[in-house]
Formats: C-alpha cells, sequence, structure tokens
C-alpha cells in the first residue's frame, strides 16, 4: 500500500469514529472520547463516566491498519462500523472483522486477513 492510500484510510477511519464520538449521550455522565495513534495506525473511540453510582470505562470501536488493511478489532456499533468504511469508499477486501474468528471470516463478505 502506499502512503497516500494509507494515509486516505488513517482519515476515513478518524473522520468516522470522531462523528461517532461526537455524538451526546441522552443520559449519565458520559463522554465519548477518541484515541488516534498514527505511528502504530490504532484507532480507539472509547466511552468514559457514570452511570449512577456505575462507573462507565469502555472501548467501543477498536480499529488498527494491519499490511494494508483495516482491521476491525472490536465493533459496539448498531449497523457495524464496516458498512461506514465501505460508504466511504473502502473496498470490502480491505477490511477485516478482527472480532470474527477466523474460521468465520471467510463467510462474512470481508478480508480474511
Amino acid at each position: 500500500m502506499d502512503y497516500t492510500q494509507l494515509d486516505h484510510y488513517r482519515q476515513v477511519i478518524e473522520t468516522i469514529l470522531s462523528e461517532y464520538a461526537s455524538l451526546p449521550y441522552s443520559y449519565a455522565n458520559i463522554q465519548s472520547e477518541v484515541v488516534f495513534d498514527r505511528s502504530r495506525d490504532r484507532y480507539l473511540w472509547m466511552d468514559i463516566g457514570w452511570d449512577g453510582d456505575r462507573r462507565i470505562h469502555g472501548c467501543l470501536v477498536h480499529i488498527d491498519l494491519i499490511d494494508g488493511k483495516i482491521w476491525i478489532q472490536r465493533d459496539g456499533t448498531e449497523e457495524g462500523i464496516a458498512a461506514d468504511l465501505e460508504r466511504a469508499g473502502i473496498p470490502k477486501e480491505h477490511i477485516v472483522l478482527g472480532f470474527r474468528s477466523p474460521e468465520l471470516r471467510p463467510y462474512t463478505g470481508y478480508a480474511v486477513a
């Protein structure tokens, strides 16, 4: 993968995650934040806060760029972050559903690795 395509993938991931994280919660005192590590090509959308007396701290989406492909390691969205990536023009063969077992990946319609 050339640098131009890699940079495009980074921009798409950052834009999508930033849009999700900008949506406010209608309940509880929860803030969303994004973590972009371009040197390691790791991208996270986190929720942090309190729901009453219950602590909220978790990763909703975790994406890595590995060997020119977008690996979705965790996806806590309703529709699936892969659909957002596709709408942004990322081909299915460049998206790996890393949260699916290697045995099931051939049946997902996305890249297996």
